[in-house]
C-alpha cells in the first residue's frame, strides 16, 4: 500500500507538539514574570502624592517618631494618616510659608482632608492588623523597609501571602524586642534564631497560617 503522508510530516508534528508545549512553557514563564515585576507589585516605585512628603527628612534628619504621626498604629488594626493639623503642629512655625506646603495650609483653613496615594494598600479580602503585629515584635523596617532612608515613598515588598507567609510560618526570624520595634537602625544579631526563638515563647506569638485568619 502506497504511503498517504509524506515522512517530512513526522517532522512537521513532532515539531508542532514539543513547538506549541514550548510556547506554552514561555507564556506562562512570562507571565508569572510580570506578576512578580514591579509593574503589578509596585516595589521599589515611589508614588507621586499632593505633598511630596520626604519620610528621610522627617525621620533620619529631624529624629520624629513613627508615632507622632501614625498615632494608632500601636492601639488599632489602622496605622493612621496624620491629619493636617499634627503636620500644622511644626508647619506654623517651619517653612510656614513655604509654596510646597500651600496644599497643606489649604486643607488646615478649609478643613478638607488632603487625598493621599495609598502605598501599602491591601486587597478588601485580606485584614491586617497594624497593632498586634507591633505588640509581637515586628519592626516597622520588616514590612516597610527603612523608610528613613526614603525621600519618597515606595513599597518594600510585594506584600503577597507568600510573603507574609514566610514570617507566618518561621517568626523567629523576623521577630525582636518591643522596645526596637520602632527603631530603624536596628539589625538582627548574629543570634537572631535563638533571639527569636525567646521572643517567640515570651510574646506567645503562634504559628498562624490558617486561611481564616487573615481571609475573614
Amino acid at each position: 500500500m502506497a504511503q498517504i503522508f509524506h515522512r517530512s510530516t513526522n517532522t512537521i508534528s513532532r515539531v508542532s507538539v514539543f513547538g506549541g508545549i514550548g510556547i506554552i512553557v514561555v507564556l506562562v514563564a512570562t507571565l508569572a514574570a510580570i506578576n512578580r515585576s514591579s509593574y503589578v507589585t509596585e516595589v521599589g516605585v515611589a508614588r507621586s502624592q499632593p505633598v511630596q512628603f520626604s519620610h528621610k527628612h522627617h525621620v533620619s534628619d529631624d529624629g520624629i517618631d513613627c508615632r507622632y504621626c501614625h498615632t494608632s498604629v500601636e492601639e488599632s488594626s489602622f496605622a493612621g494618616i496624620p491629619s493636617t493639623k499634627i503636620c500644622m503642629n511644626c508647619h506654623t512655625q517651619i517653612w510656614a510659608e513655604s509654596p510646597i506646603l500651600e496644599p497643606v495650609r489649604e486643607s488646615f483653613r478649609t478643613g478638607k482632608s488632603l487625598e493621599w496615594t495609598r502605598v501599602h494598600n491591601l486587597p478588601g479580602f485580606v485584614y491586617f492588623d497594624h497593632s498586634i503585629h507591633v505588640h509581637k515584635g515586628v519592626g516597622c523596617t520588616t514590612c516597610h523597609g527603612r523608610v528613613d532612608q526614603m525621600p519618597l515613598m515606595w513599597r518594600e515588598n510585594t506584600l503577597y501571602m507568600e510573603w507574609c507567609l514566610e514570617c507566618h510560618r518561621n517568626p523567629e526570624r523576623f521577630v525582636r524586642p518591643r522596645e526596637q520595634v520602632f527603631n530603624m537602625d536596628w539589625q538582627p544579631p548574629s543570634d537572631q534564631i535563638a533571639l527569636g526563638q525567646k521572643l517567640v515563647r515570651e510574646y506567645k506569638i503562634a504559628q498562624l497560617t490558617s486561611c481564616s485568619v487573615c481571609h475573614r
